[in-house]
């Protein structure tokens, strides 16, 4: 009786084969989940400047608390990745800002402000795990963009 097997050489073949494709499928991955995470920043960004609107309409001017007295009324929904908000001397986690799943800190965001007639909020997140902060931020006028 003959057994059949395969061969040392064969299998090598077949683990190089599958390296190749997982080099190639690997970044493609992470390229998607990075996009993923800034569909949830252009949302809630969006959200964001909505609650603003409805502030000034109210109040005559933009505010820099968003949840809390006096505030917005306004937090990320569910689980959100990147951080949120404001940054100044003596802004508060959950008041001023939002600390997202990435842990990015909240003085990444020292250009948001906000005054009587503009703001410019901003959401960042470590995204590549290399200390390069992706960084949005949205403005009175609905303009959303990304540094």
């Amino acid at each position: 009786m003959k057994k059949q097997a395969f061969t040392l050489i064969e299998l090598m073949v077949v683990v190089a084969i599958v390296a190749f494709l997982a080099s190639i499928a690997v970044p493609k991955y992470f390229q998607y989940y990075k996009k993923a995470r800034q569909a949830e920043v252009a949302m809630l960004l969006a959200s964001l400047h909505t609650a603003q609107q409805l502030y000034w309409a109210e109040h005559g001017t933009y505010t820099t608390n968003l949840n809390g007295p006096g505030g917005l009324g306004w937090k990320p929904e569910g689980m959100f990745f990147y951080t949120y908000g404001f940054y100044f001397t003596g802004a508060q986690e959950g008041v001023n800002y939002f600390t997202g799943k990435l842990n990015t800190p909240a003085r990444v965001l020292r250009e948001s402000h906000a005054s009587k007639q503009t703001f410019l909020a901003q959401a960042a997140g470590n995204t590549d795990e290399k200390n390069m902060f992706d960084i949005w931020s949205i403005n009175e006028a609905r303009d959303i963009r990304q540094r």
